[in-house]
């Protein structure tokens, strides 16, 4: 075989273009495939920053919207407290308006019975309350003055009517003026200022108006009588006298054992002494405000006993104060009032049957008329 044939046999040989040129579509598509993920990875990432954006957007409308409702609840809350007190004033306008209005009808109904009043019916009216006010000052305020004085003035505000039917109440009251006249007053006003100015008189005690000063101005006093007496011997007597007895007064104390001995007080409870008097008469005060006997004689009786056992009754200060206490004592600040009420009810008894005799006769003028309107129809 000739070597042209063998080689004519032999495969063929591939070109390295032919193979470039089969391996740029795939590389064209690697590029497209990963521009596409490229691409598609940037818009998932677009989507989901959007998502995070609106979901944050969603959010905050939430608590716009929560925030809202809470300020039109408030609101809302507000308005309806507002509109229940405009309701409440409103009511409130409405109940004044119509109790002005019955007072109104009311003072129309008395002024028009005023004006079918007689004198005689106002002189009776102010009786009455003449005497209401003698009842009020001698039970409340245990004035016999006042109520005899609102006795007396309605006893003459009655002298003036001519109604016959008042002769059993000037009777009565001509019966209780009596009574009146025979109990004493009581001025209280009179003994409060008494008591205070006790009062005054023992916050000006010192500590000379004491028992115990009393006994060594005594012994003082002696050994003074005692140094004048051998004065008249000799002075050089005197002074040596005068010495011996400032030596021996530091040492020795001399007592009369023949008088009661009190206890010496300090000066703490010289001042707890002033004050517990005070008190005491301060309680006497508020008893004759109150007319409380037995307090106020209680009271002036601890006090005398205390000023009795720790004062001097010498000093001329403890016995004006004792004086006045006892004067005080001996007063009735809460005498037996009599009742003075029957006047009274015998006056309204007048008073309902005159308004009854009133109004029976104005319902027997209006029956004939109607009779007579009955015939004329």
């Amino acid at each position: 075989m000739p070597v042209t044939e063998s080689k004519a046999r032999l495969p063929a040989t591939i070109s390295n273009q032919s193979t470039r040129q089969r391996l740029w579509p795939l590389w064209l598509l690697a590029v497209v495939a990963l521009l596409a993920v490229i691409i598609l990875g940037l818009w998932s990432w677009q989507q989901w920053h959007n998502t995070q954006a609106m979901q944050q957007s969603i959010n905050n409308l939430q608590q716009q919207t929560g925030q809202l409702e809470r300020q039109y609840g408030q609101s809302g809350n507000q308005y309806s407290q507002r509109l229940q007190a405009l309701e409440n004033k409103l009511a409130s306008q409405r109940e004044l308006i119509a109790t002005q209005q019955r007072q109104i009808d009311h003072n129309a109904r008395e002024l028009l019975e005023a004006g079918n009043r007689t004198r005689t019916d106002w002189l009776l009216a102010e009786a009455e309350y003449l005497l209401r006010i003698a009842n009020q000052r001698l039970i409340i305020e245990k004035d016999i003055r006042g109520a005899l004085a609102a006795l007396r003035s309605a006893d003459e505000v009655l002298h003036e009517t001519d109604d016959i039917g008042v002769y059993p109440v000037r009777e009565q009251l001509a019966r209780e003026i009596m009574k009146l006249k025979g109990l004493t007053d009581v001025d209280r006003t009179g003994l409060y200022l008494t008591l205070e100015a006790a009062i005054e008189s023992i916050q000006q005690l010192t500590e000379s108006a004491l028992a115990s000063d009393r006994l060594a101005s005594t012994l003082a006093q002696s050994g003074d009588d005692s140094s004048t007496a051998t004065a008249a011997d000799s002075r050089w007597w005197m002074d040596a006298w005068n010495h011996a007895r400032e030596t021996l007064g530091r040492v020795v104390v001399v007592r009369h054992m023949d008088e009661p001995v009190k206890p010496m007080l300090s000066p703490e409870q010289s001042v707890y002494l002033r004050l517990n008097l005070q008190l005491m008469l301060e309680e006497a005060e508020l008893a004759v405000l109150r007319g409380h006997q037995e307090m106020y004689s209680s009271s002036l009786a601890r006090a005398s006993q205390a000023i009795n056992t720790w004062y001097d009754s010498t000093n001329p200060k403890i016995i004006a104060l004792s004086d006045t206490l006892e004067e005080l004592a001996s007063r009735n600040i809460d005498p037996e009032l009599p009742d003075i009420s029957e006047s009274l009810q015998l006056l309204k008894s007048r008073l309902a049957g005159r308004l009854n005799n009133d109004g029976s006769q104005s319902d027997s003028s209006s029956g004939p008329d109607t009779t007579a309107q009955e015939d004329d129809s």
